[in-house]
């Protein structure tokens, strides 16, 4: 059988997508025992997952790029999930990194404005999760920070008010939420979690992949894998089986 009847024949197969957004601590996620790769490998028959990861950015640009991700057009049954992850820059101290700040109520409005944009387009937000920052490990950041000739720019007390705004805005929007900030805090020293004092270590990653997968497959379960196994194709009429 030609390619082109084959593909007349059969449905176009499209891979729904699980969409990361957020900052740096997304854009790396594919790194090695990142937690996207770990997502990916985890959905690779059923899911695309996405990298929208963009190192740097703030809540305030984000409100701006989502609409360029996802538009009126995009078929709102091909996204099944969109984590919404800022907060590390947002939460930066204004007198020392204002290029980054955002302030804590405008954060919040930012993250209002983008879970209601995604509802606008049929994104329900059932299909949503926001993510607090992680803590701040203060000694170790402050030595990162002074590598590059700069002062301590955050702090976890601050970083955690941006993690409650973010759990707010999720209990009003009724998305779920990921409180990492608390969760990584919980009973134990959450260094180990960091590489840096702000970016995820491979503990880190691996713990926000657990906790996120927690919620992904309750959401995703019930997606069927896409293609059958190779153990039932029908290899004497292979065209029954993927056709």
């Amino acid at each position: 059988m030609a390619l082109a009847e084959a593909g007349a024949r059969g449905r176009l197969l499209r891979w729904p997508r699980v969409l990361l957004f957020g900052d740096s601590i997304t854009e790396y996620s594919f790194q090695e025992n990142g937690w996207g790769a770990y997502l990916a490998e985890r959905l690779v028959r059923k899911c695309d997952v996405v990298n929208r990861g963009i190192s740097g950015y703030n809540t305030r640009w984000a409100k701006l790029i989502l609409p360029r991700l996802i538009t009126e057009s995009t078929s709102p049954d091909s996204i099944v999930a969109v984590t919404i992850f800022f907060g590390a820059n947002d939460s930066a101290l204004k007198e020392l990194n204002p290029k980054q700040h955002v302030p804590l109520e405008e954060y919040a409005a930012n993250l209002k404005s983008m879970v209601q944009y995604l509802k606008s387009v049929d994104i329900t937000a059932d299909r949503i999760i926001l993510i607090t920052p992680p803590p701040l490990e203060e000694s170790a950041w402050e030595k990162a920070c002074l590598a590059k000739g700069e002062k301590l720019n955050r702090c976890n007390a601050t970083t955690g008010q941006y993690a409650q705004a973010c759990v707010q805005v999720a209990r009003e929007c009724g998305t779920d939420v990921l409180d990492l900030w608390t969760l990584m805090q919980k009973n134990q020293d959450f260094s180990s979690y960091l590489s840096d004092g702000l970016h995820l270590s491979t503990k880190g990653n691996s713990f926000l992949a657990a906790q996120l997968w927690s919620r992904l497959d309750n959401k995703l379960s019930a997606l069927p894998s896409l293609l059958p196994y190779w153990r039932d194709v029908d290899h004497t009429n292979p065209e029954a089986s993927l056709l």
